[in-house]
């Protein structure tokens, strides 16, 4: 990893409090707060070996969560929305114009989980692998292994498409792996900002942010954003978007996320630097990625393990 020459503040808070919203007002009341992780070890003291320092963990992960933590929580508090998980959050709002801002913090604390959740640390070579100048391997799952490399051809093909999507994404976003129900196939999706990659929010106008712009629940209607609204009958441009019960878009199709990379400069910036001059930067960041993705957790979510019924 890079260290950068500038220092960011590092909040430090007791152990007991590293995965609760800051707030005092907020700790006196059942809304939401900020998701545990099961990667092993201890990120907020050890960071994520081969990734994100202990610092980069701290501000791209309990910083970050924290804060839209909290943000929700003002959001939704008096409504029905206070107690409704994040997920559910996504549904109700994708479509809902006035609802944005509350959209896009609980799409970002699901995403940004999502993430968190299937990192583990890099395993140190063994002495073996240092005499030989090797590095460790990050094995995956048989069963998944042949069923993504009967959608991308090989693991070297998924990790050069992922790799390259990210690094072309002008702006940040998420780059996801799904698995699409009915094929039973893979395909890469993008996202940008707080964008979902569910089937039920993918009427939302994900590259561009339609939810911000005034629509007939403000008390003026003025300049384009107006005359978007009035030629769009659906989709995130449309003041009347839950009225459509379908889950899935027209044309669109049923996935189930798997894997998740997220390219906010938050996440990568403090230890990887800007990647002026080729060194760094997001690039080297989404190489160290790949070497520290849990595939036993990927497989777990890809192929559920079913419950016998005795």
């Amino acid at each position: 990893m890079f260290k950068p020459r500038l220092r960011i503040p590092r909040v430090s808070l007791p152990s007991t409090q590293r995965q609760a919203p800051a707030s005092r007002f907020f700790a006196r009341r059942d809304l939401h707060t900020v998701p545990g992780l099961s990667i092993a070890g201890s990120p907020s003291t050890e960071g994520i070996r081969g990734l994100l320092s202990e610092d980069g963990f701290n501000l791209a992960y309990t910083q970050y969560m924290q804060f839209a933590t909290e943000k929700l929580n003002i959001l939704t508090a008096g409504t029905e929305l206070e107690q409704t998980p994040t997920r559910q959050i996504i549904n109700r709002t994708a479509r809902e114009p006035s609802q944005a801002p509350i959209f896009n913090y609980a799409s970002m604390l699901h995403n940004n989980h999502f993430f968190f959740d299937t990192l583990k640390a890099k395993e140190e070579p063994t002495t073996q692998q240092r005499e030989a100048g090797e590095e460790p391997q990050n094995p995956i799952p048989a069963q998944l292994k042949t069923s993504l490399e009967a959608s991308f051809s090989s693991m070297e093909t998924l990790r050069l498409e992922m790799s390259a999507i990210a690094n072309s994404m002008f702006g940040p976003g998420f780059v996801w792996l799904v698995k699409v129900r009915k094929a039973e196939s893979y395909r890469i999706l993008t996202t940008y900002l707080a964008g979902s990659p569910y089937s039920d929010a993918h009427w939302r106008r994900q590259p561009v942010d339609a939810n911000t712009m005034e629509g007939p629940a403000s008390s003026e209607k003025t300049g384009l954003a107006s005359e978007y609204l009035d030629r769009s009958g659906l989709g995130a441009g449309a003041s009347n978007g839950s009225q459509w019960s379908k889950n899935v878009a027209p044309g669109g199709i049923d996935v189930t996320p798997i894997l998740c990379l997220n390219t906010w400069e938050h996440v990568w910036l403090r230890d990887y630097g800007i990647g002026a001059g080729g060194y760094g930067g997001k690039r080297q960041f989404v190489e160290n990625w790949w070497e520290c993705i849990d595939w036993e957790k990927v497989s777990n979510i890809a192929m559920p393990k079913r419950e016998l019924r005795v």
